[in-house]
């Protein structure tokens, strides 16, 4: 199990989050980030090169795997901006409240263990006029996926991480108590359908 938890699944995770198909997804909405940022979920670093440079004051990288930030160190010499990286995970976040710009969680609401708490801090921490930007995939609006992500969600969650199919992260942002300023949803074209219906947005405290 460490080898796998410490080696396999770290290079599965990371080639899977570097696909064309989810490149694609990314460049759409990692661009909006701008000024003080906290990345949820920083992982191996593949939001890193569609970040706005020019946008960027100041990037706080959350990443708990230390397999996966050893990983991220070649994008993140890359970056013209100062960067920090928290060791936590999503649900203890060690920032003072109200300290940042954005929020950005791209395909990590669904591997959080406890998302609600997770998403209750990114809210704690995000000035007045804050933003949440999310990219994620999850629970398919079509009945006969919808099945096949319930059936396949378990062995699904044992060997990439803890990921759930069936999360819907709009709604889980929503509980939190954001309001959810503008959405799109989609299948993405060339994933499976059972992990590639993405929703992605900007939400505001």
């Amino acid at each position: 199990m460490g080898i796998y938890a410490n080696h396999v699944e770290p290079a599965l995770v990371d080639f899977a989050c570097g696909q064309r198909v989810i490149r694609r997804e990314r460049a759409k909405i990692v661009p909006v980030a701008s000024g003080r940022v906290l990345e949820v979920g920083f992982g191996s670093g593949r939001n890193a090169p569609f970040y706005d440079v020019e946008k960027i004051e100041h990037l706080f990288a959350l990443e708990p795997s230390a397999a996966m930030r050893k990983r991220a160190e070649p994008r993140m010499k890359r970056l013209p901006f100062p960067v920090e990286y928290l060791d936590l995970p999503g649900e203890e976040i060690p920032l003072e409240a109200r300290s940042v710009d954005t929020v950005l969680v791209t395909y990590a609401l669904c591997t959080i263990p406890d998302v609600k708490t997770a998403l209750i801090g990114m809210r704690r921490v995000l000035k007045p006029g804050g933003r949440l930007i999310f990219l994620e995939h999850g629970r398919a609006p079509d009945p006969d996926v919808e099945r096949w992500q319930n059936r396949l969600n378990g062995i699904w969650g044992k060997l990439a991480g803890g990921c759930h199919l069936n999360r819907d992260p709009a709604s889980l942002i929503r509980e939190a108590g954001f309001e959810i300023d503008r959405v799109q949803a989609h299948y993405a074209r060339g994933a499976p359908k059972f992990a590639g219906y993405m929703t992605s947005g900007v939400a505001s405290v």
